[in-house]
């Protein structure tokens, strides 16, 4: 049987996809991923009318949309569900959110598992990079309307009283009308994303608010959830920490991140042996608790025309090799493209919910509805032979909504759900001029990563590391 027949659950040959209408296509391909059985352990209350399916086909149909309004949106999105379900699992607005509310904690898991085994059944050559299962992590901001709740869930509650805020402050000159002091910053949430670069396509995600720490978020994610085996986590300069890398080692997962001025490495420490590019990272706080120092390897490169210092914990370089670095670290930049698909061409930009438990539903189901449309794209791209990089997002979700506007109409061959993502592919132009915008802001305080430090070890650090290895022996007695 072939990958395509299984994925998509193709009917008999007489009532091949040329045969139904757009609707029922649209229906099929979710049946790849939504059905029964995953939520076979779900318990529902013993009042609950709608079941698992349609709940979830309708809030996706619900992010699919798009009308202006959620409201808007909710009314497409029960066009669509009620002609191809036969019958709608809640009839209001408000219904749907207070569903995705309640129960969103319990759904999303279960889904995320089933796309992520979807992945690695179509992936191919694409699931592994280099032959490791590399995953970016990073984060970015997506604002909320300027609702009391949402500014009290989501607004940094010492806005304008950091250490930053006061050095940006300017001296009021003699003479010169007093500033209005500054309003607090609009109520955004923070996302945490990881994004299998192989496959260009979101992998998990936690969210907060606007001040929340993205380095607890993926602690988070390594806790509650199993990678694959040679996962290799991928990050830039603002995830270092002897805590967060410690947490990747301890979870037996490899990393590779760009250390800027702000890490101190040791060479020459003697805790193992030494070779070129051997560095340790070992605080200060990490020696005075008896924690082992991290044995990294440092490798100094050459990206475009930005130098760029990265340590991993892969030592081996028949494993990891130089040019491999630059690679994955290339590729590691696709992130802020799926952060530029996710608010500019999905439309979520700033969210339209005005309450922080709605706002959060919102979000996720957002995500979770992108990832669907991008999957059914690379898949079809894949059989091709072609790699995920040309898969169009904005294409396919224009594809989706169309034929779930003409769902029942029927497709020749050519216009089936499955040809059209065929073609769904970026066009492949040479661009005649930069495009870098004519104006720039100039952001003066931009910090840069730099260099780190990287000093010979101390009397001190051999003091401390003779300490930790008795304390160390003392322990496997």
């Amino acid at each position: 049987m072939s990958r395509r027949t299984e994925a998509f659950e193709s009917v008999p040959a007489h009532h091949g996809p040329e045969h139904l209408c757009h609707g029922a296509q649209v229906q099929k391909a979710m049946g790849w991923i939504v059905d029964d059985g995953i939520f076979g352990n779900l318990k529902l209350h013993g009042n609950t009318k709608w079941t698992p399916v349609a709940l979830v086909t309708l809030a996706v149909f619900w992010v699919w949309s798009d009308a202006a309004t959620l409201t808007g949106a909710f009314s497409q999105a029960a066009l669509w569900a009620k002609d191809l379900l036969g019958v709608l699992p809640v009839t209001s607005y408000q219904g749907l959110t207070a569903a995705l509310v309640t129960w969103t904690p319990q759904l999303l898991p279960l889904l995320q598992r089933r796309l992520q085994q979807r992945m690695q059944e179509c992936g191919g050559a694409q699931w592994l990079v280099g032959g490791w299962v590399a995953v970016a992590v990073d984060g970015t901001r997506i604002s909320t309307p300027r609702t009391v709740p949402n500014e009290k869930a989501f607004c940094a509650p010492n806005f304008g009283k950091s250490k930053t805020a006061h050095y940006r402050k300017k001296k009021r000159r003699p003479g010169r009308r007093r500033q209005r002091p500054a309003e607090p910053v609009k109520p955004q949430l923070w996302l945490t994303l990881l994004w299998h670069m192989g496959l260009k396509l979101p992998w998990t995600w936690k969210s907060g608010p606007s001040h929340a720490c993205e380095r607890d978020h993926f602690r988070e994610l390594l806790r509650e959830q199993t990678f694959p085996e040679n996962t290799l986590f991928c990050a830039d300069a603002g995830f270092t920490g002897y805590d967060w890398w410690r947490a990747i080692l301890t979870a037996k997962h490899n990393f590779l991140i760009r250390v800027g001025a702000n890490v101190t490495l040791l060479r020459r420490l003697g805790y193992v042996r030494e070779f070129d590019g051997l560095v340790y990272f070992w605080p200060d706080k990490a020696a005075k608790k008896q924690l082992a120092p991290l044995v990294l390897r440092l490798w100094q490169l050459q990206v475009g025309r930005c130098p760029m210092s990265l340590v991993t914990n892969v030592l081996d370089e028949d494993k990891l090799s130089g040019q491999q670095v630059k690679e994955l670290y290339r590729r590691r930049w696709g992130i802020e493209l799926q952060f530029r698909t996710l608010k500019q061409t999905f439309g979520r930009r700033k969210l339209r919910s005005k309450t922080p438990e709605r706002a959060y539903a919102e979000l996720d189901w957002s995500l979770l509805g992108l990832w669907m449309i991008q999957l059914f794209g690379v898949k079809e791209r894949l059989e091709l032979g072609e790699p995920p990089t040309d898969s169009s997002a904005a294409l396919a979700i224009r594809i989706l909504r169309e034929m779930l506007d003409r769902r029942h109409e029927k497709s020749p061959p050519e216009g089936t759900l499955n040809a059209r993502l065929v073609h769904a592919a970026t066009d492949h132009y040479e661009r005649r001029r930069s495009k870098r915008a004519r104006y720039r802001p100039n952001y003066k305080d931009k910090p840069a990563a730099g260099a780190p430090k990287i000093i010979e070890a101390q009397p001190k650090h051999k003091r401390d590391l003779e300490k930790y290895q008795a304390f160390e022996a003392r322990q496997n007695r």
